[in-house]
């Protein structure tokens, strides 16, 4: 059992926030939180786990009021809260595991209490699994070492440590600006393999056409000349 899942073991019932993105676990997602509901639901898991489900909803593109039983999500942890005067919020969570929501369960809060079964991926042969996460994470340092060249490399290129290959899929899927249904997608796949190949698609159509703009970048820094000798 994952550290993750340890932490969930034995919640059934988790407070909803409905939100027209995807977070994904080891996702940083900084919230505002302003409306009645939510400064109750904050005041309400503060005072016990410190945990909410963020669940994909875009109200203006759906005609059910609330996320569909069956729809997938992520718990989000909160780590830091500033409170305003007015009593609004600033809130830093972080997302944590997955889960499938079950049903809603009328209390009197509020804002919605679902009830919530927990996953993560299914086991799978690492002799398969970690050549395939080790391609995705070469070709995810080759793009990130291109977007520090197209920054001006200011700063040193950082550091870039391997997680193991689920925590990676997510954390590759969550350096990119995805569209909500692909991430979707991504989130809701229990296979790490089957995760890690659409990432790998997904990387090598672009590593090619970021790593050419680097190198562009950096000639057109030079006003189009290198310090090469070419002989004619």
């Amino acid at each position: 059992m994952s550290e993750a899942s340890e932490r969930v073991l034995g919640i059934r019932q988790l407070p909803l926030f409905p939100l027209p993105l995807v977070l994904l676990p080891n996702e940083l997602l900084p919230l505002h939180i302003f409306e009645d509901r939510y400064r109750q639901m904050l005041a309400d898991v503060e005072a016990e786990n410190r945990f909410f489900g963020v669940t994909l909803f875009n109200p203006s593109e759906s005609f059910i009021e609330r996320p569909a039983i069956d729809s997938i999500g992520c718990v989000a942890e909160v780590r830091e809260v500033q409170a305003l005067p007015d009593g609004r919020s600033n809130v830093i969570t972080i997302g944590l595991i997955r889960y499938r929501l079950i049903d809603y369960v009328e209390r009197d809060e509020p804002y919605l209490m679902a009830e919530v079964e927990f996953f993560e991926d299914e086991a799978e042969d690492y002799l398969s699994v970690n050549p395939l996460a080790d391609e995705v994470f070469a070709l995810f340092k080759r793009i990130a070492k291109a977007a520090h060249k197209l920054s001006g490399e200011r700063g040193t290129f950082p550091d870039i440590p391997q997680a193991e290959p689920e925590q990676l899929s997510f954390l590759v899927t969550a350096a990119f600006n995805l569209e909500n249904e692909l991430k979707y997608e991504l989130l809701e796949t229990r296979s790490t393999i089957e995760r890690l190949n659409r990432l790998r698609e997904i990387l090598r159509q672009a590593v090619d056409k970021m790593e050419a703009t680097a190198k562009i970048h950096k000639v057109a820094k030079t006003n189009g000349h290198s310090n090469k000798k070419i002989d004619f």
